[in-house]
């Protein structure tokens, strides 16, 4: 019995040595200590052994079984040390190495155009101010010399606010743009000289296309005072198409037609993709149009009390992603709202 168990304990410590993961240390401590092992069994068969080799062979199988466990302790030990250090060295991290850069957060386009738009008429000496894009009709229309029932409602396509729409007592509505503003900064001037610009969100009741969105931004400029004439506002804007768009820039001023200027004007400048020659940027015309604008209608300035013999102003307002378009060659403004930052990190 003795050399039984001797040759057992030298073939298991070579299983032992041979069991290179947890897994196999495990069925190696089923296969030789485990309730059916084969250490187990030579302590159950001693009991048919003679009483004179009963303790000789008891003390040998214990003394192997005590061993055995202690080999497995240590085998399990450094298994268990080795695959740490297998994992150690694989997540091995280079602190000489530079860190992963992190993302950075930028500006909406159409919001650094709004800022620069903002910045160019602050350098003349306009204050920017901000109103509401839920607004009163009497703002949105009325003050702005378009009454019920006149054709010009229909130049927007409004999303009323109030259940019974225009015909409702008081009619709100999502402003359709920013010229609700010149009426209330003239309320709120007391009569004085006004310079504002206001940048901010429109909307319009209509179908979506690649020059239409149902929400956009505006940014619409003011100035009434004393004396003030077409040569101011042709001035004015003059500067602001050479500070946005080059030094070297040409204007073109055209008659057109809105309710609450008289006369009214939108201003174009040479193509800056072909100098005027023409290509597909200005379809072929050499001139780009950036805007509308046109001297206050005196209804308008008489409704909130300026005396149009003595005070008189200008107007404009342009649409930033319009503006933005045109300096980057962007040919759809949804890309603007599509949230795609292959398109949005380009600037």
């Amino acid at each position: 019995m003795p050399e039984r168990i001797d040759d057992l304990v030298v073939s298991a410590t070579t299983a032992l040595t041979a069991a290179a993961d947890e897994a196999a240390l495990e069925a190696w401590r089923v296969a030789y200590l485990g309730r059916s092992g084969r250490v187990t069994q030579i302590l159950r068969s001693l009991a048919g052994l003679p009483p004179e080799e009963r303790r000789a062979a008891g003390a040998a199988a214990n003394q192997a079984k005590t061993s055995l466990e202690a080999a497995l302790a240590a085998r399990e030990a450094a298994v268990r040390g080795a695959s740490l250090e297998r994992a150690l060295e694989q997540g091995r991290i280079d602190v000489t190495l530079p860190g992963r850069p992190y993302g950075l957060g930028r500006l909406h386009p159409t919001t650094q155009m709004v800022r620069e738009i903002c910045d160019a008429f602050a350098g003349m000496g306009f204050a920017v101010v901000e109103g509401p894009e839920v607004e009163w009709d009497y703002y949105n229309f009325e003050a702005l010399n378009i009454p019920k029932d006149h054709p010009a409602r229909d130049m927007w396509d409004t999303i009323w606010v109030s259940p019974e729409g225009p015909r409702a007592e008081q009619p709100m509505l999502m402003r359709t743009h920013t010229s609700p503003m010149q009426v209330r900064v003239m309320e709120a001037s007391g009569g004085g000289p006004v310079r504002v610009v206001v940048p901010g969100k429109c909307y319009r009741y209509e179908a979506t296309d690649a020059t239409h969105e149902s929400m956009f931004y505006q940014v619409e400029g003011l100035a009434v005072d004393v004396g003030i004439s077409m040569a101011d506002l042709k001035g004015t804007l003059y500067e602001f198409a050479r500070r946005i768009f080059g030094e070297q820039r040409r204007v073109r001023y055209r008659c057109d037609y809105f309710p609450f200027v008289e006369p009214g004007v939108e201003m174009s400048i040479d193509c800056f993709a072909c100098n005027g020659t023409g290509c597909r940027t200005c379809k072929q015309s050499g001139w780009i149009e950036i805007l509308g604008a046109g001297m206050v209608h005196p209804e308008v300035l008489r409704r909130q009390g300026y005396d149009p013999e003595v005070f008189t102003g200008f107007a404009f307002g342009m649409g930033p992603e319009r503006v933005a378009m045109l300096r980057h060659g962007i040919d759809d403004i949804r890309l603007f709202y599509a949230n795609d930052f292959r398109f949005l990190q380009q600037f």
